[in-house]
């Protein structure tokens, strides 16, 4: 199983670590609770090096990524950044993606770690004479640094900040460094992607500049308290973006894979929708936990506690059409009692 190129610092800074994506990867260093607070508080500093990433390069290139994406870069510029999706022919989420647009016809594509394999093949079977995709996951490591004060940790190490969902080129030791304006967990801050060699470097720097080192435990309920999706439990090849409430990411001007079974959708109406809970109890909703709002029934697809609201919240699937407020989540033989909320749990 591979693991990340810090593995090693991670380990001497007491990480324990777990198999996430395919990948061993930090779990948490002090505690979730703890990297979570600093987050919203502070800064922290995430190795996602096990996040896919991949250059698309030549003539044509805005085009193969409009025709496999179903927002549409061209609504915006070189130096920006875009979330889109890449859907199958029923408009099932095959994933949910990042685009760097760097300059003229040279972009990076970041898919989810897990699925990074068929995306990347994906491109590469569909890309025309001149437009070459290269997987460069292998040979970069990818930090995200979050936070309120994330803005300053990052002035401080490489001497400029992207805005957001904006892209930035810069040096770093004497080689390449690339960042956006993006991230997951609803702050300030940005991804920063350098060569393997300059990775645990970077990684110490922005430590000692005031960033607490932070692991996947934080960063999965940082993302929830903002109603984020996780592919795999709130997004899969099942399920459309209308379905889970993120019609907003597809852009209908442009043809695009899936577009005709959303059309459907959009005409017709969703099989499901995604709705957000937050239970009157500490307790946790579990993937997979029976839910009910009103006379709908379905499941939950994420849960966990939220440390700001001090309680459990989630997401579920359920029949469509309810204007329902009640809820009651199925915990151990146990049925909790929530409300209703539409996402994000929290205001930042």
């Amino acid at each position: 199983m591979p693991e990340t190129p810090l593995a090693a610092v991670h380990d001497a800074l007491g990480a324990r670590f777990t198999e996430f994506a395919t990948w061993t990867m930090p779990l948490r260093f002090e505690g979730v609770l703890a990297e979570h607070m600093a987050v919203r508080r502070a800064a922290g500093v995430f190795d996602v090096s096990h996040l896919g990433r991949f250059t698309v390069e030549g003539p044509g290139s805005i085009d193969l990524i409009r025709r496999q994406l179903c927002n549409d870069v061209a609504t915006i510029e070189p130096g920006r950044a875009q979330y889109t999706m890449a859907l199958n022919d029923a408009g099932g989420v095959e994933d949910d993606i990042i685009v760097w647009w760097l300059d003229s016809d040279r972009f990076w594509v970041l898919p989810n770690g897990v699925n990074f394999d068929e995306i990347v093949d994906r491109f590469a079977g569909d890309a025309p004479n001149g437009v070459k995709v290269t997987a460069i996951r292998h040979e970069t490591v990818l930090l995200a640094v979050q936070g309120p004060e994330a803005p300053g940790v990052i002035e401080k190490v490489l001497g400029v900040v992207p805005k957001r969902f904006r892209t930035v080129e810069t040096g770093y030791t004497g080689g390449p460094c690339w960042a956006a304006g993006t991230g997951y967990t609803g702050e300030r801050g940005a991804e920063i992607a350098v060569p393997l060699a300059a990775g645990e470097r970077l990684y110490r720097e922005l430590i000692e500049a005031g960033a607490a080192p932070c692991g996947l435990g934080a960063r999965d309920t940082l993302r929830l308290e903002m109603g984020y999706p996780l592919w795999g439990q709130d997004l899969d090849s099942g399920t459309t973006p209308l379905e889970a409430g993120w019609g907003w990411v597809v852009e209908w001007g442009h043809d695009f894979v899936g577009r005709p079974a959303l059309e459907i959708q959009r005409d017709h109406g969703i099989g499901k929708q995604l709705v957000g809970f937050v239970l009157d109890d500490r307790r946790v909703p579990r993937h997979g936990s029976p839910l009910r709002v009103g006379e709908s029934a379905g499941s939950v697809a994420s849960g966990n506690f939220s440390p700001l609201l001090e309680c459990g919240i989630g997401m579920g699937y359920v029949s469509p059409g309810t204007d329902a407020t009640e809820v009651v989540v199925e915990v151990r033989g146990t049925e909790l009692t929530g409300r209703r909320v539409d996402p994000p749990f929290i205001e930042r």
